[in-house]
């Protein structure tokens, strides 16, 4: 038998359903915490400037605190940071992930074999 993969994804949303924050925009705090710059990880991820910016915002509207904090620059460019709030969602959705994970592996060994 081939092995069985359990796929899951855990999101947030606010009081009306509607998406606040999840694996994708994890992946983008992630990004813009690797490379210092908003601009190049939306490059880096092949997403769309004004659409994600869009979005950010959007969820720190729906959370009531920002998230990222810019920094416009001259010729080299600016900075964007990680908030605190925002480096404290990011902990707190790994530590989600790091207590769920090995339980989700845990079930699908048992799935697939059977005991």
């Amino acid at each position: 038998m081939n092995p069985l993969h359990f796929k899951y994804k855990f999101w947030i949303e606010d009081q009306d359903g509607v998406s606040i924050f999840g694996d994708g925009k994890y992946r983008l705090l992630k990004t813009i915490q690797e490379t210092g710059s908003f601009k190049h990880a939306v490059k880096k991820l092949d997403l769309s400037y004004r659409k994600t910016w869009d979005k950010v915002r959007a969820i720190e509207d729906r959370l009531g605190y920002p998230i990222l904090e810019t920094q416009q620059g001259g010729p080299a460019g600016g900075t964007t940071t990680l908030t605190p709030e925002g480096i404290q969602l990011m902990e707190t959705f790994e530590e989600l992930h790091d207590l769920c994970d090995p339980f989700f592996k845990e079930m699908t060994q048992k799935i697939s074999t059977g005991k």
